[in-house]
């Protein structure tokens, strides 16, 4: 089991705020790195406002770049507004895509990669062109090259899986790993599919991609929106993770998820 250790951040009352996110960075860098839970930075006192919790969340992917990782997407989270509500907040958020956190499709994965993990299903796209800033639903469906079944892996690094919306922004939206089903030509209508995860046949969470803001083409002109207002570019070949269709389920050891989405086919993997 993983040991659960609570840190502190000793920072000098004058620091920069850019020492400040380059320590905060580091916490939240090393806690994914070594599998340890810490506290949450709102509850140390760092107080962090939303544009410095996204710095905080860039300076922890220079970290991972700096070690090899690879930027191949990225993810959106709050997609539904449900979850807006309950987070008190009026915008999505996202995090990247690298491609450690890549699994095979129908690959293994460790659990003690990991420290409390749940797996949720999503839509996912390939970008054929580059996208950014307010773009229409047509020119959003133009850009894909295909869709995919997918589920994404969250793991938040604070202690008890509890944070507030800087926090998790800081963390990268607990976004921790992916897998991909099988690649689908682009279609026009996505907006209702049903969509059955599994646990070793079982389900577990049953939706449909209706709940990712009624259509998932609208969470990816959403991604092109945030994306431009961070002074960024999705490009050509980007992942794009549309947003999790149901309540997040919590992975245990040796169990096998499988996700069956209507028209698209199945995504899985299993928890070695």
């Amino acid at each position: 089991m993983t040991q659960v250790t609570a840190t502190t951040i000793n920072l000098d009352a004058k620091a920069s705020i850019d020492e400040k996110i380059s320590q905060l960075a580091k916490q939240v860098d090393s806690a994914a790195f070594n599998v340890k839970a810490i506290m949450q930075l709102s509850m140390l006192g760092e107080a962090l406002t939303l544009d410095e919790a996204y710095h905080v969340q860039d300076a922890s992917l220079a970290r991972r770049i700096d070690r090899g990782e690879k930027q191949v997407g990225i993810k959106m989270g709050f997609t539904s507004r449900a979850k807006m509500i309950q987070m008190g907040v009026d915008d999505m958020i996202w995090g990247p895509l690298t491609d450690e956190m890549f699994i095979e499709e129908g690959g293994e994965v460790a659990f003690d990669k990991f420290i409390h993990p749940r797996v949720e299903p999503e839509i996912a796209f390939l970008l054929k062109k580059p996208l950014s800033g307010n773009v229409t639903l047509t020119e959003v469906m133009a850009a894909v090259e295909a869709v995919a079944p997918a589920l994404e892996i969250i793991d938040s690094r604070y202690n008890n899986f509890k944070f507030s919306l800087e926090d998790v922004v800081a963390d990268n939206c607990s976004s921790s790993g992916f897998t991909i089903g099988a690649w689908q030509q682009a279609t026009d209508d996505i907006s209702n599919l049903g969509m059955v995860m599994e646990f070793d046949g079982q389900a577990v969470q049953i939706g449909s991609s209706a709940a990712i803001l009624g259509n998932p083409y609208r969470s990816l002109a959403a991604a092109a929106r945030v994306a431009g207002e961070a002074g960024k570019t999705l490009p050509a070949g980007s992942i794009v993770l549309a947003g999790a269709s149901t309540a997040a389920e919590a992975l245990k050891p040796g169990v096998h998820v499988k996700l069956h989405c209507e028209k698209l086919g199945v995504a899985e993997f299993t928890v070695a």
